[in-house]
């Protein structure tokens, strides 16, 4: 198991109960293991076809040296701070710094879920991506039957600003897709 003392991590990605850091090779068994978790694929995007311990582990070394797909987009490791277990991933996608805004994705494992590790980290990456790269909105996309993820953006004070019909297919069936959406100033009030 990966213990957080192993790396150094600034106190700008160190909440109340995570940190956030890089994906190292390490985590490539506990991701392994939330791969074969098929409800937890399908409430982060859709269910992958099996993945070896190999691959798995060729993944999480290309991560670990990645400085991200585009400029400002990220994949964060969720750890506990106090004992670095990692529990879950969060992402950074479609930023664009001419319009100031840019999406998220989180994904906490299963055995780790309703602890506050998810807000908490949500909180890092919307600080962070206000008050050091001036981005000005924080996107969210939540699919309909993802009820504990509908319930975590609203308490945390997302606005919901739409509901996109039958956008994803899963489980043999359509199913709507929710957009969410938090400015910098909305977040700032909230979360002084």
């Amino acid at each position: 198991m990966y213990h957080g003392a192993m790396f150094d991590v600034s106190p700008v990605w160190t909440g109340r109960l995570v940190r956030l850091r890089a994906i190292e090779p390490s985590d490539a068994e506990r991701f392994n293991a939330d791969q074969r978790d098929s409800e937890a694929q399908r409430t982060g995007y859709e269910i992958n076809f099996p993945r070896s311990m190999e691959r798995q582990r060729r993944w999480a070394t290309d991560e670990s040296l990645s400085d991200g797909p585009a400029p400002f987009e990220f994949r964060f490791a969720i750890e506990t701070l106090l004992e670095g277990e990692l529990v879950g991933s969060m992402n950074t996608h479609a930023a664009s710094a001419r319009n100031g805004n840019f999406e998220y994705g989180i994904a906490i494992f299963r055995d780790h879920r309703g602890k506050g590790y998810a807000s908490d980290a949500i909180r890092l990456v919307l600080r962070y991506y206000f008050k050091e790269l001036r981005f000005n909105k924080a996107n969210a996309t939540v699919y309909a039957f993802n009820e504990a993820s509908l319930a975590l953006h609203r308490k945390f004070g997302f606005v919901e600003e739409g509901r996109i019909r039958q956008n994803l297919f899963t489980n043999g069936q359509y199913h709507d897709e929710h957009w969410f959406g938090m400015t910098a100033a909305e977040f700032f009030a909230r979360y002084p």
